[in-house]
């Protein structure tokens, strides 16, 4: 009798990587165990995996480096969402002959969740909404849009479409990442300009850039020191782009009108805090 090979689904929180793939056309080879939960030290997460022949991972969640890599003797394929996936030790995996795949995606959820956001933050949605859950009323007034300028950290294929949502809402577009041109910012409808003048004269901020060792805590003391006490943050790229001791720091202070996040250093959050 052939045996099955064992495949794990990893950090499946929503319960949703059996619901939006067709998998029974392995289920006859193939075991298919799917975790909900998150384990972040390594003992732990190799004596989980040594079982498996194939690891699928959501991104970033669990990071594969080379350690825990050689511990897994029987791993052979590890499939990760999305085109690329920073946390994968690509070179360890090729020494051990692991294959590494990346699936594709949508290219439209993440701007569409990043204005939802937006929107969200600016007419202060979810302190209303909580509000009148609690028999209250409204509390709050919210911050317009048009003639307000929004400051995008990449301009690649998700932040293009921010611009192009932005200038809909007759927003000013600006946008800074460290090759950006001026010729490809034109094309996308925004102005180039520094790193310090974004966060400086941007109403709106969000980030849209690849994590990589030169973007880990690319918007940092200085940048967040920069921002007015009106301008709101947004974040739906990865957490660690962002000092988040010194973003807590300056909510906590009030030095920022707010942020947005769905992405966090540490997923899940702790408290299991509101993104917004």
């Amino acid at each position: 009798m052939e045996t099955k090979i064992k495949i794990a689904v990893l950090d499946d929180y929503q319960d949703i990587a059996m619901k939006i793939a067709d998998w029974t056309t392995i289920t006859n080879r193939a075991e298919v165990i799917v975790y909900h939960d998150h384990i972040s030290e390594p003992g732990p997460l190799i004596k989980r995996l040594q079982p498996f022949d194939v690891v699928c991972v959501m991104r970033e969640r669990t990071p594969l480096n080379g350690d825990i890599l050689r511990h897994l003797p029987k791993l052979k394929l590890i499939v990760s969402t999305g085109f690329r996936n920073a946390s994968i030790d690509l070179i360890t995996a090729k020494e051990l002959s692991i294959e590494v795949q990346n699936t594709d995606y949508f290219d439209h959820g993440a701007s569409e969740m990043t204005w939802a956001l937006l929107m969200a933050i600016a007419r202060n949605i979810p302190v209303e909404v909580n509000n009148l859950r609690s028999g209250g009323w409204q509390t709050t007034v919210g911050t317009d849009l048009r003639g307000k300028t929004i400051g995008i950290l990449g301009l690649g294929g998700i932040g293009s479409k921010i611009a192009s949502y932005a200038r809909a809402f007759g927003m000013n577009v600006i946008a800074w990442s460290q090759n950006l041109t001026a010729e490809i910012a034109d094309g996308a409808g925004a102005v180039l300009v520094s790193k310090e003048a974004l966060f400086r004269d941007a109403d709106f901020i969000t980030i849209h850039l690849i994590l990589s060792e030169r973007t880990v805590g690319i918007v940092g003391k200085n940048e967040l020191s920069l921002m007015k006490p009106s301008t709101y943050l947004i974040n739906t790229s990865r957490g660690p782009l962002i000092n988040e001791t010194e973003l807590i720091r300056v909510l906590s202070d009030k030095k920022i009108a707010g942020a947005a996040l769905d992405v966090f250093d540490t997923e899940r959050t702790p408290d299991g805090g509101s993104p917004v």
